[in-house]
């Protein structure tokens, strides 16, 4: 079925008649994935007799795939290392394939692989479904698509980005599903990473995402990050304003993608940086950095690596946390249900005078009558036994940070029920 077939069409319809049932069935990508990723930091910097450290060129992803190797990433989890765009020749070759750069991969995307693959991790791709990329370069047209994933394939790549640029809401709801299918059709696992919702404005009725869930690993939704603040917070936004259609659909081997980790870089403090990987994590987020690992703080390093933040990020139940409380101090509330009966509360402060004393109780969290908790603060390691469901509890939160918990019921094996409430967001409930 060609764009002319589709065209006029509502997309989700469209979309409906293009896919055949679960076409995604490469069972990958079950917890959010974990890696870095080249765009935030680096960009298009292709300029590499000016700049060879930074531009993108095989000796940056041979460089940072080492980083990630040799300074404890990799054991954490972080093992997805991710050119964006930018990587190929502006044309392709005689036979119609993508090929890399000549001066700056001039061993070719498979001697990469070779690397990454030797090192322990995994390597991944951009492309675009369109006729070029974002940044210009050759993209993946509707007659391309069986043939750029059969190259990827060949390469020994391990997850494809698959960006929007250059494309109509017609040429995205054909091609979108059959790359799916031909990257499958394959037979090298290749994890799917779309933007196609994104281009459609990330909500219905325009995105089907039941449907979307069965032909992407994860997809972004909404903007591109920025190296600021205000960029992340206008993710944030928009991501808990529609929570209620968002987290739905995220689960083992789908994940909603609110793009990458700027930690590390130049426009997040402290605290903020911290508010970025407690709130991913709570959103059950692909863990994805874009920072320069050869560089990195000691600070922000520690809170890539916080082992529980990890863990709770990974959480094999892959259910993604809701807003539960907006408070008028401008304490907000955030809760994610974890595996055997836990739970992961953040609390977030939108205020920037002082810290302030935000006091509750689990009860007023809708957590379950008579029941007690162990809770360990996700970030200072600090145990609190015997926390009763009904007991005030105060927690200090500083200008625009957070406050991460994970609890745990104590004295009783629990199993916990997912509820979803429209407005209320989680009711955990113990039986």
């Amino acid at each position: 079925m060609g764009p002319a077939v589709l065209s006029g069409l509502p997309l989700a319809l469209a979309l409906a008649l293009a896919l055949p049932s679960a076409a995604l069935e490469n069972g990958l990508a079950l917890t959010p994935p974990m890696g870095w990723l080249a765009w935030e930091r680096f960009r298009c910097n292709v300029d590499c007799r000016a700049d060879p450290r930074n531009c993108i060129s095989e000796t940056l992803f041979f460089e940072m795939a080492d980083r990630l190797a040799e300074d404890g990433w990799r054991e954490l989890g972080y093992k997805y290392i991710n050119i964006d765009d930018c990587w190929s020749a502006k044309k392709r070759d005689a036979a119609g394939r993508l090929v890399p750069d000549p001066e700056r991969f001039p061993r070719g995307i498979k001697a990469l692989a070779d690397y990454v693959h030797a090192r322990g991790l995994k390597l991944g791709i951009y492309g675009d479904l369109g006729t070029l990329t974002c940044g210009g370069y050759p993209g993946t047209t509707l007659d391309r698509v069986k043939q750029d994933a059969q190259t990827f394939a060949e390469w020994g790549v391990d997850m494809l980005k698959l960006d929007g640029c250059y494309s109509s809401g017609e040429e995205q709801a054909e091609g979108y599903p059959e790359m799916a299918r031909a990257l499958n059709a394959t037979g090298h696992p290749i994890v799917y990473s779309c933007s196609w919702p994104a281009y459609q404005g990330g909500l219905p009725p325009k995105v089907n995402y039941t449907i979307l869930a069965e032909v992407c690993n994860l997809w972004r939704n909404y903007d591109d990050i920025q190296d600021s603040w205000d960029s992340v917070l206008s993710i944030l936004d928009w991501f808990f304003a529609n929570q209620d259609v968002l987290q739905p659909a995220a689960g083992p081997g789908h994940w909603n993608d609110p793009d990458m980790l700027v930690i590390g870089n130049f426009g997040l403090s402290y605290e903020q940086s911290r508010s970025q990987m407690a709130l991913w994590t709570v959103m059950a987020a692909p863990l994805l950095m874009s920072t320069d690992l050869r560089t990195i703080s000691p600070s922000a390093k520690e809170i890539l690596q916080n082992r529980l933040m990890i863990q709770i990020n990974q959480d094999p139940l892959g259910i993604q946390g809701r807003r539960i409380v907006k408070e008028k101090s401008l304490i907000e509330v955030f809760l994610r249900p974890l595996s055997q009966a836990a739970s992961a509360l953040v609390f977030f402060s939108r205020r920037a005078d002082i810290p302030y004393v935000y006091t509750t109780s689990l009860a007023k969290l809708h957590f379950p009558e008579d029941a007690v908790y162990e809770v360990q603060d996700v970030y200072s390691g600090e145990i609190t036994r015997g926390l009763k469901t009904g007991d005030n509890f105060s927690v200090t939160v500083n200008p625009w940070g957070v406050v991460m918990w994970y609890l745990y019921p104590v004295a009783q094996p629990w199993r916990i029920v997912r509820q979803r409430a429209p407005h209320e967001g989680f009711r955990p409930v113990l039986l």
